[in-house]
């Protein structure tokens, strides 16, 4: 459905545009697409274009991220905003990872206006997804933060905790961030040990899942209990716990990796 593309189109029809306010997602709570919205609509509303970046192509239409004027006004009877937890659940994969892509987007250009290297104002480039300072010429690519997500089981018992950061009551997988010269398994390890004091083996890779919050590539793999007891890290884990496969706490959406690593591992047991 999505066709991801540098280039925009010579002429534009039929524009498909994902539209941020202020740093929030506005969505039309009357299309089952939600945060795609057509350029009619932009032009009737009135909405003043800030910024724009192309995306790509939604089933073939071209497809923008636009920033609006902090002083437009969305009429509340037809349009919510908010971030892009509004919409996880509520549209398929696949267009929940183009808002994503268009939030990253928007936000590596905001964040690269001026050269980290010499100061000077940077310009997009024309021939790829990059930022160009002309003076040191210094190329400033989106920055992507790999991280690892995993599922530890121990026969038909699953750990799952609950982050500090976490709606309550709901678990989750482990996850954390790759650190330098790191490999994805060596940070499965760590991150296991120090987020909940236990060892792991028989590490296998399940798949991967862009997670824009805010530019985050998740890499989930299963694992199975090697040794040790739960100690949870309160700083980042209020609770962990080995849940049986039959009782299990609030979990994820399907819509996310997590909840994908928890239904999958569900269906094996069946």
């Amino acid at each position: 459905m999505f066709r991801p593309d540098n280039n925009p189109p010579q002429v534009c029809e039929n524009e498909l545009l994902i539209v941020f306010q202020g740093g929030e997602l506005v969505t039309d709570m009357r299309s089952h697409a939600a945060c795609l919205i057509a350029s009619e609509q932009i032009l009737r509303a009135g909405w003043r274009e800030q910024r724009r970046q192309f995306l790509g192509y939604w089933d073939e239409q071209p497809c923008y991220v636009l920033e609006i004027d902090a002083q437009d006004r969305p009429d509340p009877m037809q349009f919510q905003k908010g971030n892009l937890y509004h919409i996880l659940g509520r549209v398929d994969e696949q267009l929940f990872a183009l808002a994503g892509r268009a939030s990253q987007l928007l936000d590596w250009e905001q964040d690269h206006q001026f050269c980290g290297r010499c100061g000077h104002r940077m310009r997009p480039d024309t021939g790829e997804r990059a930022m160009c300072c002309d003076d040191c010429h210094t190329i400033n690519y989106p920055r992507i933060a790999p991280c690892v997500i995993v599922l530890v089981s121990r026969g038909e018992e699953l750990l799952l905790a609950r982050n500090a950061n976490f709606p309550a009551p709901m678990y989750s997988t482990l996850a954390g961030f790759i650190e330098p010269g790191e490999t994805a398994e060596e940070t499965l390890i760590r991150e296991v040990r120090e987020e909940v004091g236990i060892e792991i083996t028989r590490l296998e890779y399940f798949r991967s899942q862009s997670w824009p919050f805010p530019n985050q590539l998740m890499l989930g793999f299963f694992a199975e209990y090697a040794s040790g007891d739960i100690a949870c890290d309160e700083q980042e884990i209020v609770d962990a716990q080995w849940f049986h496969a039959r009782n299990l706490p609030m979990i994820p959406p399907s819509s996310s990796i997590s909840g994908q690593l928890i239904q999958h591992h569900l269906k094996s047991l069946a």
